[in-house]
């Protein structure tokens, strides 16, 4: 560039009297004015407009700032500059000062993600990892605070660079936040909109220390590997189930699922069982029918004393323990399912009327057989 394009440079900035700053973008935090030299002439009108603040910095020392409004740029609208530079009655044009417009509207629908999982220690299931991830929306509540503090001698800040920090921010006071409300896993999910208006209160004072004001934050996802969540429904579901019932339906089941499996010597056992089930059932209603008839002939009828058949023997019922609860009653076809579907074992405590008390499966006699082994010895020698 010749000394002629330097002259006529400087001689074009010098004389410009309007000081502004259009914003063409949806992203720009904070804009530099640019002028010849940082040079501004006296008397030159600043054009603040509605969602801007313009901040005036003096060799790195904040000075004037100035919310929306046009501005007569003399010693009476500038009066923190005009001490910093020892103008007691006025000065001469033009003077040197850095001037940054910053945008004060809210940036919102702003990103924030943990990059890592969040290790927790939960009472049930041990340590747990879980990831989180939502929206924010700022905006600047302090252009002197943000200019000093974040954008420096940044030309152009716009709010990409200013979300780096922030959601470093955001991921420490999250983890801190979840780390301290000790709730249960499943309820850091179920509990979203609490747990969002609880980091934005402990996240505010960070973002005002910095001049942003934190107006919004939103947690729209807490997740948790898939392994666990199985689990945690598992366990929802028992804790609201009948333990007895529960078995009671297990052993139903099995003997459903074993009496189908007509290979199997527990599905032949069962189908026995099933069938012995069945025929007392047939037995009962025969006999209801042959009382009935009997009911309806007298005895004078049939020539004699009617014949009463004695009471059906009852079934014995057993009662047996599981995770410490005693549960029962049921029948022998019934504790034989829970065995073959390994809801107990050998080593389980079993009980029934006339026991003096408490017993190993494997020590009742009739149970025995549920063990497999029960080979008659060979025949005698003739």
């Amino acid at each position: 560039m010749g000394i002629f394009d330097k002259i006529k440079e400087k001689l074009s900035h010098e004389f410009i009297d309007i000081v502004e700053w259009l914003d063409y973008t949806d992203d720009t935090i904070a804009h530099r004015f640019e002028r010849y030299q940082n040079e501004i002439k006296n008397g030159a009108k600043l054009i603040v407009r509605e969602g801007q603040t313009a901040v005036f910095v003096n060799e790195g020392q904040l000075a004037d700032v100035f919310i929306p409004g046009t501005y007569d740029l003399t010693t009476k609208n500038l009066p923190v500059l005009a001490t910093l530079k020892g103008w007691k009655y006025g000065f001469n044009s033009p003077f040197k000062a850095e001037v940054y417009f910053v945008n004060t509207h809210l940036f919102t629908d702003e990103k924030w993600g943990t990059k890592n999982p969040i290790t927790l220690s939960d009472d049930r299931f041990g340590l747990v990892e879980i990831r989180a991830f939502g929206t924010y929306a700022f905006k600047i509540s302090d252009a002197g605070k943000f200019i000093i503090d974040i954008v420096g001698t940044d030309n152009n800040f716009t709010n990409f660079e200013i979300n780096e920090h922030l959601k470093s921010l955001i991921a420490t006071r999250f983890t801190d936040t979840v780390g301290e409300a000790n709730l249960p896993i499943e309820l850091y999910a179920a509990n979203t909109s609490e747990l969002s208006e609880t980091c934005r209160e402990v996240m505010a004072p960070e973002f005002e220390f910095v001049g942003i004001s934190l107006e919004k934050f939103y947690i729209e996802n807490v997740s948790m590997p898939e392994d666990l969540k199985k689990e945690i429904f598992e366990y929802s579901r028992l804790d609201k189930l009948d333990m007895q019932k529960l078995a009671q339906f297990k052993a139903a089941k099995a003997m459903e699922a074993a009496a189908k499996n007509e290979g199997g010597t527990a599905g032949a056992g069962m189908g026995m069982g099933m069938g012995f089930v069945l025929a007392q059932q047939m037995g009962n209603m025969v006999g209801g029918t042959q009382m009935g008839a009997q009911q309806t002939f007298p005895p004078s009828a049939v020539g004699g004393a009617a014949a009463v058949p004695p009471p059906m023997p009852a079934a014995v019922q057993y009662y047996y323990a599981l995770n410490g609860a005693q549960q029962g009653p049921v029948s022998f076809d019934q504790l034989k399912a829970l065995f073959a579907n390994r809801t107990i074992n050998k080593e389980s405590l079993v009980w029934k009327q006339g026991m003096g008390g408490w017993a190993a499966l494997q020590e009742v006699e009739e149970l025995k057989s549920f063990l497999g082994g029960n080979t008659p010895p060979p025949l005698p020698d003739a």
